[in-house]
């Protein structure tokens, strides 16, 4: 596996093409890989830093940041996101200790929760997240609330 260069913007730093490059990982995962159609633009988008991780300039990494109170009462990761090429490599460790570190660096002390798949949850784990809720579905999947603090 060659080296992902991540990159981390705001939603007004991203260009028009990093944009919906963006979106179209996330539809190709989230809809059309996982058969879950939902409602991916929430608005959330706006105010989230966007993570992006790139292998010889194609987007295979993705994560959005969000800032304390605009989802938990601390910063949230979510759309988590890897391309099914570079799975099992890495990657995906490697996006989430850069969304971490992200977010201790935009947001001090504040904790970090996640809405993870369940099934992910010996991963996050790895990582140092707590379960801190029951499972409970959203979109049809089954999910659990993790924190890291």
């Amino acid at each position: 596996m060659n080296f992902i260069d991540f990159t981390s913007k705001t939603f007004e730093q991203l260009s028009k093409q990093e944009l919906y490059k963006i979106l179209q990982l996330r539809a190709e995962v989230f809809v059309v890989e996982q058969n879950c159609p939902y409602q991916d633009l929430d608005e959330l988008d706006f105010d989230s830093i966007h993570v992006c991780g790139y292998l010889d300039e194609e987007l295979v990494a993705y994560s959005r940041l969000i800032k304390p109170g605009s989802k938990y009462s601390g910063a949230s990761i979510g759309r988590v996101i890897t391309k099914k090429i570079i799975r099992s490599s890495g990657a995906g460790k490697a996006l989430m200790n850069k969304s971490i570190n992200e977010c201790r660096e935009q947001w001090k002390e504040e904790s970090i929760f996640i809405s993870a798949q369940e099934r992910l949850k010996k991963f996050y784990q790895a990582l140092g997240f707590i379960i801190n809720s029951e499972p409970y579905l959203e979109d049809g999947i089954p999910h659990i609330e993790m924190k890291l603090t």
